[in-house]
């Protein structure tokens, strides 16, 4: 066997254990067989195995590569025997951690050492660059002047704490990604290895390929699908892009909207329960409150992000006249009678998790159960679960979460930063302060920072950050907690369509070969609700489900009647063209109608501006649909 080949294998062998040794501790297989082991010691195994992965695949430059260097071997061994030995010598290391052994210090170095430079080749210099600030910061926090100023540490005491202690490094945010996300990416890979991606395609297209602009229509219903269990905003474009963006150019939309159109898309489907890129777990465990109450919080804002990019898809097509898209008689009842049983492990895994009040662990775990029994004796589209692909689905789970281990593992850097220097503290207290009571300035404030923080990160990697440095502070200010946590996770992925770093709309760009900012500066139109639907329910808890029945619906109303009249505004169709003073009367009543209610007296114009937005709405469409009736009934005239 070649040396390529060995190596191969082995990142092979290393992946297949990543993904058993999570199924065996969800199992509690050490339990059962009477052996202790603190969930410490499991998360330094799989920060071993996803380090010597990292090392032993990826190039200095963070591509994969065909050897291996003697660098790159070496920081891999490295990394895998001191993880190992941490693993195995846990329990005695933290029994002597307050003598700063030897052994201690050695851990520590070797963590984060190999983890900040696995974190610069796969995760970029933004992370790399924040987490080395805080680094930085916390070995000269005794000289920062004000109200900054921290605890004195020397490097030692340093990489002790955030390279080993479990209020660091091996904090909540690995525990999450290792023991619940790590199943779910495994749910997710098992599903589209049975065929699940081209049954969720076939379904958007037979459910809205019909309609006009149906072909923008199935890109908006197959993203929503597979990115509300898919882990990231990017590889869900370059996963249903590369067959929605064609088919909304051959439809007729522009290459800058077709791309847009698909990043915007995707990056809703990380803020759409079930799953949310895993964001939905860990705001759970930051919270200490369940996942249904998560995500039935994130139920209504993800559907009016959803109801406004699907609305503004069909007003472009009815204003550039977008015809409705070939399906090959493709129908919804065909593609069901042929993928059925895609439905049951979704079915099982809502019932695991909304109805029996399972773990997600168990949740996830049990559904993949389900995909591996029902793909093994049915098939769509020639797609079925085999021996081979089963294996490959194993190895395929582990490499893909190495990158996001390395960045919950530099998260967890910055959370012991913040905890040993009293940092996270002193933050809070100058973010409130400097804005005092104005409380829209704060969550302006917040919102920029979000976008900044959140630049070319991975969905759960973001929302860690974002927890861990600018939620305490809208909390501070009064913010109900699963408001500000939704916030920041709002607006860290609206990093992902943000200029100039909006990773989702520069990968539609490459498939489109258009220019990647000019993408980017479309996907903020498309995606405008966004930006503003986290302001609406901080300012209107009952959009997150919150309080009577009544006040639910009513709000959510408004919030529906105001998005779709500024939508409407932005892309100027309305049944007809509108002019400019009518595209101004669109957007101004519909921002006044939105439940936004920081101003006081506000909330009395919210209804009349509703009720002014249906009966202008209302008559438009009277007066188009006039039009048209007259344009059929002149002499000679063929309407197309």
């Amino acid at each position: 066997m070649t040396a390529q080949g060995i190596r191969d294998g082995v990142i092979a062998g290393l992946a297949v254990t990543m993904v058993v040794a999570c199924i065996l501790w969800n199992l509690e297989a050490p339990t059962r067989l009477g052996v202790a082991v603190l969930t410490q010691q499991y998360m330094a195994l799989q920060l071993g195995l996803a380090l010597t992965i990292a090392y032993l695949n990826f190039d200095r430059r963070g591509k994969e590569k065909a050897g291996v260097g003697w660098i790159d071997g070496a920081l891999a061994l490295t990394a895998f025997g001191v993880l190992m030995y941490a693993a195995w010598d846990f329990v005695w290391l933290l029994k002597e951690q307050a003598y700063r052994p030897w052994q201690i210090t050695l851990v520590g170095t070797v963590v984060v050492i190999t983890v900040m430079e696995g974190v610069r080749r796969r995760a970029g210099w933004m992370l790399f660059s924040i987490v080395g600030v805080f680094l930085i910061y916390a070995l000269f926090a005794d000289k920062v002047p004000g109200r900054l100023i921290g605890k004195e540490l020397s490097p030692e005491r340093l990489v002790q704490y955030v390279g080993f202690d479990p209020n660091a490094v091996f904090s909540t945010p690995l525990a999450v990604g290792t023991i619940i996300v790590l199943l779910f990416v495994f749910f997710g890979k098992l599903l589209f290895a049975a065929g699940g991606g081209a049954f969720f395609t076939d379904l958007a297209m037979a459910a809205t390929g019909r309609s006009r602009g149906g072909s923008a229509k199935i890109s908006v219903v197959g993203s929503a699908l597979f990115g509300s269990i898919s882990g990231s905003a990017v590889s869900n474009v370059v996963t249903t892009g590369v067959v929605t963006i064609p088919l909304m150019q051959r439809g007729g939309y522009t290459k800058r909207d077709a791309g847009a159109i698909e990043a915007v898309a995707s990056t809703g489907g990380q803020l759409t329960p079930p799953i949310m890129g895993a964001a939905a777990f860990l705001m759970a465990e930051f919270l200490d409150i369940s996942y249904f109450t998560v995500a039935g919080a994130a139920l209504l804002p993800a559907a009016l992000y959803y109801f406004s990019v699907f609305l503004q898809v069909d007003l472009i097509a009815g204003r550039d006249r977008i015809a409705p898209t070939e399906v090959d008689g493709l129908t919804v009842r065909q593609v069901l009678r042929e993928g059925w049983h895609f439905v049951l492990p979704f079915g099982v895994l809502l019932g695991a998790l909304f109805w029996w009040r399972m773990d997600p662990a168990d949740s996830a775990l049990l559904s993949a159960l389900a995909i591996v029994l029902v793909s093994f004796l049915r098939s769509y589209r020639g797609e079925r679960l085999t021996v081979r692909t089963l294996w490959r689905t194993f190895v395929e789970t582990g490499t893909g979460m190495v990158d996001l281990i390395l960045v919950v593992a530099a998260a967890g850097f910055v959370i012991g930063v913040l905890n040993i220097t009293g940092l996270g503290f002193a933050l809070t207290l100058v973010l409130v302060d400097a804005v005092g009571a104005n409380v829209v300035l704060l969550l302006g404030i917040s919102a920029v920072i979000c976008i900044v923080l959140g630049m070319g990160m991975p969905t759960s990697g973001v929302y860690v950050l974002l927890a861990a440095l600018v939620a305490p502070s809208l909390v501070e200010a009064g913010i109900d907690q699963i408001a500000a946590h939704l916030f920041i996770l709002y607006f860290g992925m609206m990093s992902m369509i943000t200029p100039p770093v909006a990773l989702a709309a520069f990968a539609a760009a490459t498939i489109t070969r258009d220019d990647p900012l000019g993408t980017g500066l479309a996907a903020m139109r498309v995606g405008w609700a966004a930006f503003i639907l986290p302001f609406v329910f901080v300012a209107t808890p009952e959009i997150l489900m919150t309080g009577h029945w009544a006040a639910i619906v009513l709000n959510l109303c408004l919030a529906l009647i105001g998005i779709g009249a500024v939508t409407a505004g932005i892309v100027g169709f309305w049944g007809t063209r509108l002019s400019a003073v009518l595209r101004l009367g669109f957007v101004g009543l519909g921002i006044v109608a939105l439940p936004l209610g920081f101003l006081p007296g506000a909330a009395a114009w919210h209804i009349p501006a509703a009720l002014a937005i249906i009966a202008l709405a209302a008559v438009l469409l009277i007066r188009a649909r006039g039009t048209i009736e007259h344009k059929k009934s002149e002499p000679g005239r063929t309407m197309t």
